[in-house]
């Protein structure tokens, strides 16, 4: 179960254990990190600038046709294609791109008709008129293009619909249009695909570096509710570190049908809950959760949303309509003869292109046609605000938009309620035209009805976070209007009645403006860093003169004021900021300061670092630390765990100069210390390596002398220690394979090499000696010393007893006599020799007895840390088993038969052979001069046998010096036994004695071989 603090956050306990971080003071307080996020924001104005940008949002289902990626640069980067008559657009004069500066109209050639443009589409090249300057602000005016398509490939399609994968080739050949068309500069932010949904986003050279954050994800609404031929793809991007801003592409479900709406609220649904962005990042770090459509400070929603017009005829929709598009053509134009082949089908007769009388009655469903004949006379010539004029194009959009059923369910509250908005729709509806039209709805066996399929929404943080406190109030005016019910007091007596007033149905009716805030286009507004930011939209229209596709394009222009961080401004503040908070928060912490002893090894390092030096085996190396209290309160610290196993490693020992303040006996407890201010400790960091485990580890390179040490200051900051130390390689923890390919000068020539030597290679030239040197180099000064202080000892008038009357002398610890540190020192400087590979040098105040201990300590280490032994355990399994076989069968072996098979069986080795041969006629040489016999050996107590030649001799021989003899022979094979042969012995007590018995028995026939007589 997880540990809780005192303020019930259960992870705060393990946060506190992890090096570095500050412990949690007792009361309650701010974080440092906290209070200096705070310190900073508090002090934006000083690197905070205010920026305006400008912003195009595109859409435009292009219906998988090919060639519309023709048109894309010229009306979505050139603002081109607007029909000046239909789209009730008026662009400012600084905008207008037809104008210079001055406002003064530019020279240029007409622009092309609607009749020469129709007549000379193709699909190779662009359709928007020629000679259009365009009407919108594009090319470099605009800082941020946000493009957003649907169909770009065929989604009703088997194979794409089933892909594993999305097609890239399409969205690739839209990009490379987009890039083509965009000023030099522009930077591509992010794109994302989803089938035929495909958005695009690019960035000015003044903004793009600005950008941050970026985040894209994808939501398939199709079929079975999760397929992308339906869907949105989405956007995130942090601007300036302190705006946020998504972008939402989609395709909703089509059709007429009321469940085909009920279908559009639920793909928007699916899209709001399911659309996830990663974490936004500050500097570096992020934030602990991802983000969803609403965490932003803007939201543009735009696609091919597919809400159509319903309690109208689409027949009559598409005929009132073409009473205006009419006009766009000429006689010559075929359109035209279409449309009024059309309207003349229909009972509406045409007196001259600009007036129509009709005569048959209209829709029931429709409250604009007439319901009888009437006249009605479309007027070009006065100037009269069509917002007014009856018979004006606004005047129709104005009686069809109340049909619209995207504003009927934002006004019901069923789809993009919670705060969205959309500009005044001024333009014709985008959907359904015939293919390479300008105004010929669909004149197709279907004739689709017109109707605004493509939008452009947008929203901010203000806006949502409004609509939510409305929600609120209604809830709450519901809950005390039912607890007034209940309580009978709603119904007051009649002469109280002032007004009466239904929360649920009074005020329903308002206007269809006031209900959308279609004409509030302009929002200022508190971002979720803090920044006041406002948006504005400037133009709102569809690019009628597009004619590739059966969807017109749409765009919208916005104008974005927003704070920008500055970066190297916040940094100056956040420096300064962060320094005048520690010197506040350092005033009332502890504070301690580590001083370490210098040495010459410590140049280059850092004050607080600890560098051993050079480190070898077993031989311990100090440094002192000292510690004192330099700040105004009782500081207590200790050493804590590092998460990898204990407060130092296994190499390292801590030691204070003075009692902790918690005792305790397990030596694994945490200590902790305490000084007054002004009190000094001194601390003691030994580093000895004496496990063979780290010392192969060295040797190999896989592991080096370097770790951190962690003290900890309760309320203060943690210091950080870092320990180092040059290895210096050992002869030690190898194998005799390795050892015998070492080359003349020691172990130490592979410093800086490869640590065992040449290793990989099977070449007879690389092994440099038969068995390794530091075999014969030892072996051979044993004999020759042992036998000098036998001559030694005689020469001797001494009263005191020879050292090899102890049983064992000279390889049995107990009967060593030398002083234990001197032979210590002697003991370092041997094995630094075979390391070197230089001779051994004695001290000459050393005893020559005293020299033969230190050799044989020498050679006791050796031998136990050879990594596979003089005998491996696959030679000693083969031993071990013909030993057996011949106890099970009672065959009988002479000593010199068991010598010879011994030898044998170890000959599949050589280096373990010789490096054999050479250590047991060392120590049978030992013990001939330390023990020696008559030249007959006498007889023994006890009867020879054939158990007697195959294990160890039961009985000792009355003969006093052959007894003595035995003896010797029984302790050296104790001693070297199980240090020389490798392999586990059993568990079981009984299996246990029988194999170290046999082991013995390997070593003792070869030293019993200068007085057994095989008989």
């Amino acid at each position: 179960m997880a540990s809780r603090t005192a303020d019930g956050d259960p992870s705060t306990a393990r946060k506190q254990s992890i090096p570095g971080v500050f412990p949690l003071p007792d009361a309650p307080t701010i974080s440092s990190q906290q209070s200096l996020s705070q310190a900073v924001y508090q002090r934006r104005a000083e690197y905070t600038r205010s920026h305006k940008i400008r912003v195009k949002i595109g859409t435009w289902n292009v219906a998988a046709l090919s060639g519309t990626e023709k048109d894309i640069g010229a009306w979505f980067i050139d603002g081109k294609g607007i029909s000046d008559s239909l789209s009730g657009l008026t662009v400012s004069g600084e905008d207008d791109p037809s104008r210079d500066e001055n406002g003064v109209p530019l020279q240029s050639e007409a622009k092309e008709s609607v009749t020469d443009q129709e007549n000379r589409r193709t699909k190779n090249l662009s359709t928007v008129p020629k000679n259009d300057p365009g009407s919108l602000p594009g090319r470099d005016n605009v800082d941020l293009y946000v493009l957003g398509l649907q169909e770009i490939l065929d989604i009703n399609s088997k194979i794409e619909a089933m892909r594993p994968y999305t097609d890239p080739h399409p969205a690739n050949k839209w990009k490379r249009s987009v890039c083509e068309a965009l000023p030099e500069g522009y930077e591509l932010v992010t794109e994302h695909q989803l089938l035929g949904l495909y958005i695009l986003l690019y960035a000015s050279p003044k903004i793009a570096h600005t950008i941050s954050s970026v985040s894209t994800a994808s939501v398939g609404t199709g079929l079975a509710g999760w397929m992308g031929n339906k869907g949105a793809v989405t956007a995130r991007i942090v601007l300036g570190e302190t705006t946020r801003m998504v972008f939402v592409n989609c395709h909703l479900a089509a059709g007429n049908e009321k469940s085909s709406l009920k279908r559009r609220n639920e793909d928007a649904e699916q899209i709001l809950n399911r659309t996830k962005f990663s974490p936004v990042q500050h500097e570096g770090v992020a934030e602990e959760f991802g983000e969803g459509i609403g965490d932003e400070d803007f939201a543009f929603w735009f696609g091919d949303l597919n809400y159509r017009l319903d309690t109208i005829a689409s027949d009559d929709v598409r005929r009132l309509l073409m009473l205006h598009t009419r006009n766009e053509y000429d006689i010559r134009q075929a359109s035209l003869r279409k449309i009024d082949n059309e309207l003349a089908a229909a009972g509406l007769s045409l007196d001259m292109p600009g007036s129509y009388t009709a005569t048959a009655e209209g829709s029931e469903t429709s409250s604009q046609t007439a319901s009888s004949q009437t006249s009605i006379t479309l007027h070009d010539t006065e100037e009269i605000d069509p917002t007014t004029d009856p018979t004006s194009l606004q005047t129709t959009l104005s009686s069809l938009l109340p049909h619209d059923q995207l504003h009927k369910q934002m006004r019901s509250r069923n789809a993009f309620h919670d705060g969205w908005k959309e500009g005044a729709i001024t333009f014709l509806p985008t959907y359904k035209y015939d293919v390479g039209s300008v105004g010929m709805f669909d004149s197709s066996e279907k004739k689709r009805g017109p109707g605004w399929c493509d939008r452009i929404l947008y929203r901010t943080r203000k806006d949502r976070l409004e609509y939510l406190r409305v929600v609120r109030e209604e809830e709450e005016a519901r809950r005390k209007d039912a607890e007034m019910k209940d309580r009978g007091l709603d119904r007051p007596m009649d002469e109280d009645i002032l007004y009466d007033y239904d929360p649920d149905t009074d005020g329903a009716e308002e206007s269809y403006e006031e209900n959308l805030d279609v004409n509030d286009t302009s929002s200022i507004m508190v971002t979720k860093a803090g920044y006041e930011d406002r948006l504005e939209l400037d133009y709102y229209t569809s690019h009628q003169r597009v004619l590739s596709s059966d969807h017109k394009p749409l765009d919208a222009v916005f104008t974005l004021d927003y704070d920008a961080v500055d970066l190297k401004l916040k940094a100056a503040v956040q420096q300064e900021v962060a320094r005048e908070l520690d010197k506040a928060e350092n005033e009332g912490r502890p504070c301690i300061t580590l001083v370490v002893d210098s040495h010459a090894y410590d140049e280059g390092h850092p004050d607080e670092s600890i560098n051993f030096g050079e480190v070898r085996y077993d031989q311990p190396k100090t440094r002192s630390i000292t510690i004192a209290n330099t700040g105004r309160v009782a500081a207590t610290f200790g050493f804590v765990d590092r998460h990898l196993g204990g407060i130092a490693p296994p190499w390292l020992r801590i030691e204070f100069d003075r009692a902790s303040d918690n005792f305790n006996s397990n030596p694994n407890a945490l200590r902790e210390y305490t000084l007054e201010p002004g009190d000094t400790t001194s601390v003691d960091l030994t580093v000895q390596i004496t496990d063979m485990d780290q010392i192969r580890s060295l040797n190999e390179g896989r592991s080096v002398i370097e770790d951190v040490l962690v003290l900890r200051v309760q309320n203060g900051r943690d210091h950080f220690l870092p320990l180092r130390g040059l290895w210096l390689q050992s002869s030690l923890g190898r194998s005799l394979d390795k050892l015998t390919r070492i080359p003349e000068g020691g172990v130490r020539r592979l410093q800086h090499q490869r640590p065992d030597g040449i290793p990989h290679s099977n070449d007879e030239e690389s092994v440099k000696w038969s068995a390794p040197k530091e075999v014969f180099q030892l072996t051979e000064a044993i004999e020759g010393l042992v036998e000098r202080t036998v001559a030694e000892w005689g020469m001797k008038e001494t009263s005191n007893r020879p050292p090899w009357e102890t049983i064992g002398w000279p390889f049995y610890k107990a009967s060593w006599s030398s002083d234990p540190d001197q032979r210590k020192i002697l003991i370092d400087d041997l094995r630094e020799a075979l390391d070197t590979g230089e001779a051994f040098v004695y001290p000459p105040d050393i005893d020559t007895a005293h020299k033969v201990e230190g050799l044989a300590a020498t050679l006791l280490t050796f031998v136990e840390s050879l990594e596979d032994g003089i005998i491996p355990q696959r030679l000693w399994q083969e031993l071990n088993k013909g030993i057996a076989e011949r106890e099970r069968a009672r065959k009988s072996m002479s000593g010199e038969e068991m010598r010879l098979w011994v030898l044998d069986i170890l000959s599949v080795s050589a280096t373990h052979s010789i490096s054999f041969t050479f250590l047991v006629s060392m120590l049978a040489s030992v013990v001939n001069e330390i023990a020696p016999l008559r030249s007959s050996p006498p007889t023994p107590t006890t009867p020879r046998s054939p158990d007697a030649l195959l294990g160890r001799v039961r009985g000792l021989s009355q003969d006093p010096t052959l007894a003595r003899r035995q003896l010797i022979d029984r302790k050296f094979a104790d001693v070297f036994a199980n240090i020389m042969i490798r392999g586990a012995l059993p568990d079981k007590g009984r299996e246990r004695k029988v194999e170290e018995g046999r082991r013995h028995q390997v070593l003792e026939v070869f030293l019993r071989s200068r007085w057994e007589e095989d008989s």
